[in-house]
């Protein structure tokens, strides 16, 4: 590390998210001197090729000193990589005296269902208490994250419909997503970062443009994907029962059954306050999601 004065430091830049949050440092002309940890197995072209200035650290989210050292000198964080190490992020930050600190963590802390939501309380609750009067906390909370084809939900359900004739549908597929972009989340996060004080020690969450069903939105893939896949319903019990005998065969070392009961679990959240407090706004899912087929057929050629 060069000593020179570093105004952010991000984690996850290179990601999904992290990609489009670099488009939007470069369309908004951003100066100010970026800290970047990463992996060393990261593929770094994107921020390379990028412009901006910027220095890389190497090392690992777990490791206590590293992260210290990572801290030095710097006024804001970006945390996006995974909610599991935002205790460990915040407790260099806080040592390190960092003005602020933004959170990138998951609408999946709402869920009934304890797999999907306990650890997440927690974490959040840890992260709360150890920032109260010591550190400014934004945290935001994503929905289900799509937007091109390296996803790891929708392309999911894009693959599967093109591959498969017939298409079980858990419970119907009654059970309403609302999957955000994650072209809006790099913007989101572009839009927390330069507005301090609107947004400090709140938490907001983020989705896309519209709720849908299940059962529409693999309707629509199948539209786009020209197939004429036959949708059949298999009730919630039976798949739940299926669930359970997986993990009884497997002697608990597979365990999908809260997975299941999440496919009957709706999952839809107000972007109101990040509308009102930073201009927080979504694309169009449809249009968006043709385009994330289009990107698929043009792999598969």
């Amino acid at each position: 590390m060069d000593g020179c004065d570093i105004v952010l430091l991000v984690t996850g830049i290179t990601g999904h998210t992290g990609r489009y949050f670099i488009d939007e440092l470069i369309k908004n002309n951003y100066k100010e001197k970026i800290r970047c940890i990463v992996r060393k197995d990261s593929s770094l072209d994107y921020i390379e090729k990028s412009g901006l200035n910027y220095e890389l650290t190497f090392g690992d989210l777990n490791d206590a000193d590293f992260l210290l050292e990572s801290c030095k000198g710097i006024d804001e964080i970006l945390s996006i990589y995974n909610i599991r190490y935002s205790i460990n992020m915040i407790n260099a930050a806080i040592k390190n005296n960092v003005k602020r600190i933004i959170c990138v963590h998951t609408t999946g802390i709402y869920s009934k269902y304890k797999m999907a939501s306990s650890e997440y309380k927690k974490i959040e609750e840890k992260v709360f208490e150890l920032a109260k009067n010591k550190i400014d906390l934004t945290i935001l909370r994503p929905t289900m994250i799509y937007g091109d084809i390296c996803d790891l939900n929708i392309s999911k359900f894009i693959k599967m419909i093109d591959k498969m004739k017939v298409y079980p549908v858990i419970a119907g597929g009654k059970a309403k997503l609302h999957p955000v972009n994650a072209r809006d989340l790099g913007k989101a996060y572009y839009l927390v970062l330069i507005n301090p004080e609107t947004t400090k020690n709140k938490s907001y969450n983020l989705s896309g443009s519209e709720e849908i069903k299940i059962i529409d939105m693999l309707k629509l893939i199948g539209n786009y994907l020209n197939k004429k896949t036959i949708f059949v319903t298999v009730p919630l019990w039976l798949s739940v029962t299926s669930g359970y005998v997986i993990k009884l065969i497997t002697l608990n070392k597979i365990n999908i059954v809260e997975k299941i009961l999440r496919m009957d679990e709706s999952r839809c959240f107000s972007y109101e306050d990040a509308s009102k407090d930073f201009g927080y706004s979504t694309i169009n899912f449809k249009n968006a999601i043709k385009e994330e087929v289009e990107q698929y057929k043009k792999r598969m050629i």
